[in-house]
């Protein structure tokens, strides 16, 4: 059965991507393997254009990449929209993904990418753990999450401690330590990369619910 490598928030950091890929690519020694990536690959950092067209290759080249939408995700395409204010997704680091692409507004992306992130799934389960970005609702079954809190939670997620079901392997919350957090019931792998932390990857087998092994890029 393949290894799976969860990556966390990437926030426009290329150049940690580049090389965590490879990392994991290394790791893997020609194994079977498949890749989750838990959204927030855009804003704040230097290369948000660079982060999509490189993750966009890759799905391309490896079809069972999964690619699920952040918050970042849904605040541009919502400011695209004309649901959302510009000014507040300018703030939350929007500015920097308009001057990696060149651009004076969001309306000017390109098409191409923007369509493809309409595209992003929120969620992943793969029988053994589900994939979010930000974490799930504990008052309510898996099968019945609000699409805001999979994208925007915190609390009540983050000290609840009831078993799932499944182990929740999310980001959004990023860690100041750049060390992973892992408790019996989620696994946080935002380990702060755009704040000068590592990028994080999770490693899972199929034989174990827990990772086997976290790889990480500076």
């Amino acid at each position: 059965m393949p290894l799976t490598y969860a990556i966390g928030d990437i926030h426009g950091a290329l150049h940690k991507l580049q090389r965590l890929v490879a990392r994991c690519e290394q790791h893997a020694g020609g194994r079977a393997r498949n890749y989750v990536f838990l959204g927030d690959y855009i804003d704040r950092g230097p290369d948000s254009a660079g982060v999509l067209r490189f993750l966009r290759e890759m799905q391309t080249m490896r079809r069972d990449a999964v690619l699920l939408m952040g918050n970042h995700e849904a605040m541009l395409l919502a400011v695209i929209d004309g649901a959302a204010d510009p000014a507040l997704w300018l703030g939350q680091g929007g500015a920097m993904t308009l001057r990696s692409y060149g651009v004076a507004q969001a309306s000017e992306l390109p098409r191409t990418d923007v369509d493809w992130l309409r595209t992003l799934p929120l969620l992943h389960d793969d029988g053994r753990r589900l994939f979010v970005h930000a974490g799930v609702d504990p008052r309510l079954p898996l099968d019945a999450q609000d699409e805001y809190d999979l994208l925007w939670i915190r609390e009540p997620f983050l000290f609840d401690e009831r078993d799932y079901g499944r182990l929740i392997v999310h980001g959004h919350t990023p860690l100041a330590t750049g060390v992973p957090d892992l408790r019996a019931n989620r696994l946080n792998l935002d380990t702060g990369a755009v704040f000068g932390g590592p990028l994080t990857a999770a490693v899972f087998g199929d034989d174990a619910t827990p990772p086997m092994a976290f790889l990480q890029a500076e």
